[in-house]
């Protein structure tokens, strides 16, 4: 028998466990990602609603790879790829999320510097509360409408329960800032709120027990939001333990409504003083002229703030710059400190829940 010649052919060489492939930081473009917006997020899976067909199912998805630990949060403007079915046990992937219109923000406490998402790509924040059971908190109110003004959304203040108090002595304060205030009773259809919420993607915020959830069933009564009761120490039972965005009805205009968590109250740590006067058309410019450093609260603490001069100018109205600077306040306080006397409130804000 002969023996048999061996060349490198016949040479077999096993590959190690890691690849011998170059590493490259080239990510593919995919083109041809769906446009979708996050719905819900649940323990590293998020539901996004496709935009080109309303009538198909949720996709769930996951985050890619290559995004890392970029933040998603439900209003987000993604990009899908893979199964988009929307098939139980299918996941699709999230390979690019859009530049953020606006974003409500808040941090655990004032002096916490870490910033928590809330919602992304809101139009309005609607800020509920109750008139009576569980007593309403002018503290709680000014947090949200700080936050709202530094994130770049529209605040509404809606006032739930208006057959067990006369609203309009809570909501007097709030009418020289031009903030929208609606009113509603448990036995009347909120066809207003309604109104302003088709077509817009809106974040509803409010304490537990305020109705936030009741206003939700009775503007989507497919939604079947669970409603809690307000205990007996005047506190609310927390129905909503997730926000969730629920699409509006096209012959209504459609639209998104979030849904969020029951709320005590927003840290503020990301917010500066500019943040808030900044948001309002007439005041943006004057603030330019304030000395480096302004809290724009006039006279002893800030005696150079531009804002002055734009009364004396008759330029701004007195009533609507002490409305400001009464929430430009807030900003000194923190969430379980009590509001001055002359405020009007004397109850604290608490913290958001996640």
């Amino acid at each position: 028998m002969s023996r048999r010649e061996y060349d490198e052919s016949d040479v077999r060489v096993r590959p190690g466990r890691r690849g011998s492939r170059p590493r490259t930081k080239r990510r593919p473009e995919h083109a041809d990602a769906e446009p979708a917006m996050v719905t819900t997020v649940d323990r590293g899976r998020w539901t996004c609603a496709p935009d080109a067909d309303s009538t198909r199912p949720p996709v769930t998805a996951m985050r890619a790879r290559e995004l890392g630990r970029t933040p998603i949060v439900v209003g987000d403007r993604v990009g899908l790829v893979g199964d988009l079915s929307g098939a139980v046990d299918t996941i699709a992937r999230i390979v690019r999320v859009e530049e953020r219109a606006t974003s409500l923000r808040r941090t655990a406490d004032d002096d916490d510097p870490y910033e928590r998402l809330v919602v992304a790509n809101a139009e309005l924040l609607v800020i509920v509360t109750a008139v009576a059971d569980p007593e309403p908190r002018t503290g709680f109110v000014d947090r949200c409408l700080v936050a709202a003004y530094a994130g770049g959304l529209s605040p509404v203040l809606c006032l739930t329960k208006a057959d067990l108090a006369d609203p309009e002595v809570f909501a007097a304060p709030y009418r020289d800032l031009d903030l929208p205030v609606l009113v509603t009773r448990h036995d009347q259809p909120p066809t207003e709120l309604a109104a302003l919420l088709a077509g817009r993607v809106s974040a509803l915020v409010g304490h537990s027990g305020v109705g936030k959830s009741t206003l939700v069933n009775a503007i989507l009564p497919d939604a079947a939001r669970a409603v809690g009761v307000v205990s007996g120490v005047g506190k609310g039972r927390h129905t909503t333990v997730a926000a969730l965005a629920l699409p509006l009805p096209a012959e209504r205009g459609g639209g998104w409504v979030v849904d969020t968590p029951g709320v005590r109250s927003f840290g503020l740590a990301h917010v500066t003083p500019d943040d808030v006067p900044a948001a309002f058309d007439d005041l943006a410019a004057a603030i330019e002229d304030c000395p480096r450093g302004c809290g724009h609260l006039g006279p002893p603490a800030d005696p150079e703030c531009a804002l002055d001069e734009l009364v004396g100018k008759g330029q701004l109205r007195p009533a609507r710059l002490a409305a400001l600077r009464r929430i430009l306040v807030t900003l000194r306080r923190s969430p379980g400190e009590q509001a001055p006397p002359d405020g009007g409130d004397t109850r604290d804000g608490g913290t958001l829940l996640p």
